[in-house]
């Protein structure tokens, strides 16, 4: 599952743009996600027109092939925004939470919650949405510069 989210900032009001999940089908094939990732990112892209992509950072987990899995599809984001020409920066899960939440150990409902709040959805975001669109409300908060 990966998620996406665009916002739009205007001074200091963020206006939601969209935000989505993209399944993959339980039996298809690494390649055929990966594709399929990039394709519908793509689209996302063409459609919204985004001037930088913020990304989540890995920083631990007990399952090394749930990592691996993840650092793949992060692989396949950062290309996808690259070949596009789109700076893309990344954010530890603290950060991020802090800048939504105000807590960097907050709970994904809590950050579910707040992205909802700041952004005044009618209705609480899909997990993985609320994620993309937390780190895209941090980018736009902090301006995180390029690091080379």
């Amino acid at each position: 599952m990966t998620g996406y989210g665009v916002i739009d900032k205007n001074g200091n009001y963020l206006r939601h743009v969209v935000h989505g999940e993209i399944k993959p089908r339980k039996d298809s094939l690494l390649s055929e996600v990966l594709a399929d990732i990039f394709r519908r990112l793509g689209a996302v892209i063409a459609e919204a027109h985004p001037q930088a992509v913020a990304l989540e950072n890995i920083f631990y987990g007990k399952n090394v092939r749930s990592l691996i899995r993840q650092a793949q599809v992060r692989g396949v984001v950062i290309y996808a925004c690259a070949d596009r020409g789109l700076p893309v920066y990344e954010y530890s899960p603290l950060e991020i939470k802090k800048a939504v939440v105000g807590y960097g150990r907050a709970e994904k409902r809590q950050v579910q919650t707040m992205v909802k709040a700041i952004l005044k959805l009618e209705a609480i975001p899909p997990a993985d949405a609320a994620d993309a669109l937390a780190a895209a409300i941090c980018q736009a908060n902090f301006q995180k510069e390029q690091t080379v």
